[in-house]
């Protein structure tokens, strides 16, 4: 059995040699790996990291998932916004805004 304690997607990507993963529940918890198993590795331990810098900076820190869920799908298409409002997008591990510029 994985023992985490929130959700976790990893996703594979463009380059063939890395496969990204982030939580949906741990807002800015991201990482890369060279395989799902190594993204599993590396979640699991970051996110007990975070979780302690989140802790450690008073920042707010959400509550564990009762029933954490782990996906693998393909990359997603993201879209963001920033302070000023410019919508960002994310795609092939990078993000750009909508009119191309970083």
């Amino acid at each position: 059995m994985v023992e985490l304690e929130y959700s976790l997607i990893i996703e594979a990507t463009d380059e063939p040699e890395y496969v990204g993963f982030y939580s949906p529940d741990l807002e800015g918890f991201t990482g890369t790996g060279h395989s799902p198993e190594d993204c599993l590795y590396k979640a699991k331990w970051g996110m007990l990291e975070h979780v302690s810098l989140l802790k450690e900076k008073g920042l707010p820190v959400p509550s564990k998932n009762p029933n954490p869920k782990i996906s693998i799908q393909n990359e997603q298409e993201m879209k963001l916004h920033n302070e000023r409002g410019i919508q960002y997008e994310r795609s092939g591990g990078g993000f750009c805004s909508e009119n191309g510029s970083w």
